[in-house]
């Protein structure tokens, strides 16, 4: 619980911090990236992992996995400390780098947790703790953008002269949980038995990295950076897609593949994977994104998007321990997650009608609604998974659903953050004719950003709002192109539902 509890934390944590991270970094158009690499690293690691603890055993995979993730947490909090670093470069590119590694470790974290849950337990025994665990991931989920608002609003020291951001504290606060995780595993755990021999598909593993980091490159540069037409981006596509292709084909030859193709024969397997990958995506663009929405297109300070939050999360866990109980009496779980869906769609339609003047109850209610619909389905496609495959397949399905449920998150955050930043500066533009004294197509976003979010400058914002017009309204269009955005992904998630 403690691991899980850690994994989750480090994925909610970080959203209400990063407004004020990007501000001070300077890299708003990077925003996606500091959730997408950690994503990302994650993502490939996971049936590595997997395949790791069916070898060696689930206890030392796990401790690896909290190392590499202490690693990546402390140096993320050092993120541009010490100015430009050789090889890496500025802030924002080794918060990326570092956020990497954190990623690398996470993976362990989760999938390790999940696969010790099927080790233990008869298959109506999880249900309960299915629940459960979708639980404390949902209480880490209510907790983490809260402590993340906290630290980045009130957190900032100075310690020996030198003073410290209080975002910091958003990546070293993971220490004392690790620290915490590792000795429960070394004193309580118990030694499982491992699964099997055989080696670890290396090609295979190769492949996925060269299949999917492209693609969600290609994804984020398309239409900003470089054209969708350009030679980069097709070129990119080809890629993916060829070595996706390579990565089939290589699977039905070796003897121990990273993941199996016959499970996709299991119907089951195929449908909770498929719905959970969906449900990925829409959670995490929309708990992604809304912390920076609310931040800077309705002017919330990080604690308020935190604690606005909370609806979501509060719904999620509710759903989750509620669904986990009532699946553990009555034996099925299709009703509750045919019911969660719904209730998702309708949470997804209602988040499409929010704008700059949306009050704070408003949107808390829409997100409650959103989150009892995510609560069903975050611990039960798992479970449904786990029940359709034979025992000796247990490891491998297991990191198998939670790699398909990374690939779902990783392609959210960058899709939803591609969306949003070609919208914003859509919008801008579109505003930039009523006011061209404002001159907000030059509009450095990072600075104006930064701007928005130091205290210290807000009387003199609102000195020059009352003294200058042209102030209050371009004030007011960045609010608007914000909010305009922001419905883009917003509409994105419901077409990803609805697709679904």
């Amino acid at each position: 619980m403690i691991v899980f509890l850690l994994a989750a934390m480090s994925q909610t944590v970080i959203a209400t911090a990063m407004p004020r991270i990007v501000g001070d970094l300077s890299g708003l158009h990077l925003y996606a990236w500091a959730t997408t690499a950690y994503l990302l690293a994650s993502t490939v690691m996971v049936p590595i992992w997997g395949k790791l603890g069916d070898l060696y055993g689930r206890k030392p995979i796990l401790l690896t996995g909290i190392g590499l993730f202490l690693t990546g947490s402390w140096l993320a909090g050092l993120s541009g400390e010490f100015g430009d670093l050789p090889l890496i470069g500025g802030g924002m590119t080794q918060l990326i780098t570092f956020r990497a590694i954190q990623g690398m470790g996470g993976g362990a974290l989760f999938t390790t947790a999940f696969a010790i849950l099927a080790d233990l337990f008869a298959p109506r025994e999880r249900a309960k703790f299915s629940g459960l665990f979708g639980s404390v991931f949902g209480i880490s989920s209510i907790f983490g953008p809260v402590v993340g608002g906290f630290f980045t609003d009130h957190g900032t020291v100075t310690i020996a002269g030198h003073l410290i951001a209080g975002w910091r504290w958003v990546f070293f606060f993971n220490v004392p949980f690790a620290a915490a995780a590792i000795a429960m595993i070394l004193w309580k755990m118990p030694t499982l038995p491992r699964r099997g021999g055989g080696g670890i598909d290396w090609i295979g593993a190769a492949l996925i990295i060269a299949a999917f980091v492209p693609l969600l490159l290609a994804i984020t540069w398309g239409g900003r950076e470089h054209p969708w037409s350009s030679p980069l981006i097709l070129g990119m596509l080809t890629w993916s897609l060829a070595a996706l292709a390579a990565f089939v084909y290589i699977e039905t030859k070796v003897s121990e593949p990273i993941l199996p193709l016959e499970l996709f024969s299991n119907r089951t397997f195929v449908t909770a994977n498929g719905a959970a990958f969906v449900y990925s995506m829409a959670f995490m663009g929309v708990s992604s994104f809304l912390p920076l929405y609310m931040q800077v297109g309705l002017g919330y300070p990080a604690t308020k998007s935190g604690l606005t939050m909370l609806a979501l999360m509060g719904g999620f866990v509710f759903s989750s321990t509620i669904g986990g109980q009532l699946v553990t009496k009555t034996g099925h779980f299709k009703p509750f997650m045919i019911g969660g869906g719904a209730m998702l769609l309708i949470g997804a339609a209602l988040l499409c009608f929010i704008g700059p003047d949306t009050s704070t109850a408003d949107l808390a209610w829409r997100l409650l609604i959103f989150g009892i619909g995510l609560g069903p389905g975050q611990s039960l496609f798992s479970l449904a998974v786990q029940n359709a495959v034979p025992f000796h397949r247990l490891g491998v399905a297991t990191s198998s659903s939670q790699f398909v449920r990374q690939i779902g998150s990783t392609m959210g955050v960058a899709l939803f953050g591609a969306l949003l930043t070609a919208g914003l500066a859509s919008e801008l533009d579109r505003h930039a004719a009523e006011h061209p004294t404002a001159q907000v197509r030059k509009l450095d976003l990072g600075d104006l950003q930064k701007m928005a979010l130091d205290k210290t400058l807000h009387p003199e914002l609102a000195a020059a709002r009352a003294a200058d017009p042209v102030a209050v309204a371009m004030e007011r269009t960045i609010r608007e192109s914000f909010s305009v955005a922001i419905v883009h992904g917003m509409i994105f998630s419901l077409v990803v539902l609805v697709l679904g």
